[in-house]
Protein backbone atom coordinates (compact mmCIF):
# COMPACT_ATOMS: atom_id res chain seq x y z
CA UNK A 1 0.00 0.00 0.00
CA UNK A 2 2.65 2.47 0.99
CA UNK A 3 4.61 1.98 -2.38
CA UNK A 4 1.62 2.57 -4.13
CA UNK A 5 1.12 5.68 -2.69
CA UNK A 6 4.45 6.46 -3.40
CA UNK A 7 4.25 5.76 -7.26
CA UNK A 8 1.03 7.88 -7.36
CA UNK A 9 2.47 10.93 -5.56
CA UNK A 10 5.59 10.65 -7.75
CA UNK A 11 4.32 9.74 -10.83
CA UNK A 12 1.13 12.01 -10.02
CA UNK A 13 3.04 15.38 -9.74
CA UNK A 14 4.55 14.64 -13.13
CA UNK A 15 0.78 14.27 -14.49
CA UNK A 16 -0.13 17.08 -13.14
CA UNK A 17 2.79 19.21 -14.80
CA UNK A 18 2.64 17.74 -17.82
CA UNK A 19 -1.18 18.47 -17.79
CA UNK A 20 -0.78 22.36 -16.63
CA UNK A 21 1.92 22.63 -19.24
CA UNK A 22 -0.79 21.24 -22.00
CA UNK A 23 -3.12 23.48 -20.33
CA UNK A 24 -0.71 26.44 -21.09
CA UNK A 25 -0.83 27.12 -17.12
CA UNK A 26 2.55 26.92 -16.74
CA UNK A 27 5.11 27.64 -19.75
CA UNK A 28 8.90 27.18 -20.48
CA UNK A 29 11.10 30.28 -19.91
CA UNK A 30 11.78 30.53 -23.53
CA UNK A 31 8.46 30.98 -24.26
CA UNK A 32 7.55 33.34 -21.43
CA UNK A 33 10.89 35.20 -23.21
CA UNK A 34 9.17 35.29 -26.32
CA UNK A 35 5.85 36.51 -25.44
CA UNK A 36 7.42 39.10 -23.33
CA UNK A 37 9.47 40.60 -25.64
CA UNK A 38 6.28 40.49 -28.40
CA UNK A 39 4.20 41.98 -25.54
CA UNK A 40 7.02 44.71 -25.25
CA UNK A 41 6.96 45.35 -29.18
CA UNK A 42 3.49 45.70 -29.46
CA UNK A 43 3.28 48.44 -26.26
CA UNK A 44 6.07 50.17 -27.87
CA UNK A 45 4.28 50.30 -31.56
CA UNK A 46 0.83 51.01 -29.38
CA UNK A 47 2.32 53.40 -28.14
CA UNK A 48 4.15 55.22 -30.61
CA UNK A 49 0.90 55.01 -32.74
CA UNK A 50 -0.65 57.16 -29.39
CA UNK A 51 2.19 59.47 -29.99
CA UNK A 52 1.21 60.28 -33.40
CA UNK A 53 -2.50 60.06 -33.02
CA UNK A 54 -2.27 62.81 -30.23
CA UNK A 55 -0.10 65.09 -33.03
CA UNK A 56 -2.57 64.87 -35.72
CA UNK A 57 -5.21 65.96 -32.84
CA UNK A 58 -3.26 68.97 -32.14
CA UNK A 59 -2.38 70.24 -35.62
CA UNK A 60 -6.13 69.56 -36.42
CA UNK A 61 -6.90 71.71 -33.34
CA UNK A 62 -4.65 74.44 -34.56
CA UNK A 63 -6.09 74.08 -38.24
CA UNK A 64 -9.27 74.81 -37.17
CA UNK A 65 -8.41 77.38 -34.75
CA UNK A 66 -6.86 78.96 -37.60
CA UNK A 67 -9.52 78.30 -39.62
CA UNK A 68 -11.88 80.24 -37.18
CA UNK A 69 -9.43 83.45 -37.04
CA UNK A 70 -9.32 84.09 -40.63
CA UNK A 71 -13.27 83.42 -40.63
CA UNK A 72 -13.67 86.23 -38.18
CA UNK A 73 -11.27 88.20 -40.22
CA UNK A 74 -13.19 87.80 -43.07
CA UNK A 75 -16.68 89.10 -41.11
CA UNK A 76 -14.82 91.92 -39.79
CA UNK A 77 -13.66 92.83 -43.25
CA UNK A 78 -16.92 92.72 -44.58
CA UNK A 79 -18.65 94.61 -42.43
CA UNK A 80 -15.89 97.33 -42.34
CA UNK A 81 -16.69 97.02 -46.42
CA UNK A 82 -20.09 97.61 -45.93
CA UNK A 83 -19.97 100.48 -43.75
CA UNK A 84 -17.87 102.20 -46.09
CA UNK A 85 -20.61 101.78 -48.16
CA UNK A 86 -19.46 98.58 -50.40
CA UNK A 87 -21.20 96.00 -51.44
CA UNK A 88 -19.51 92.51 -51.09
CA UNK A 89 -20.57 90.87 -54.46
CA UNK A 90 -20.72 86.73 -53.76
CA UNK A 91 -18.97 84.87 -56.74
CA UNK A 92 -20.96 81.48 -57.23
CA UNK A 93 -24.62 82.12 -55.78
CA UNK A 94 -27.57 82.67 -57.29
Amino acid sequence: MGKLIGQFAQYGIVGVVVALMILGVIVPKYVLSDRTADRDKWREAFEKERDAHEARRQQLAKAEERGDVATEQGKTLTRLLEELGHRPQLHGSA
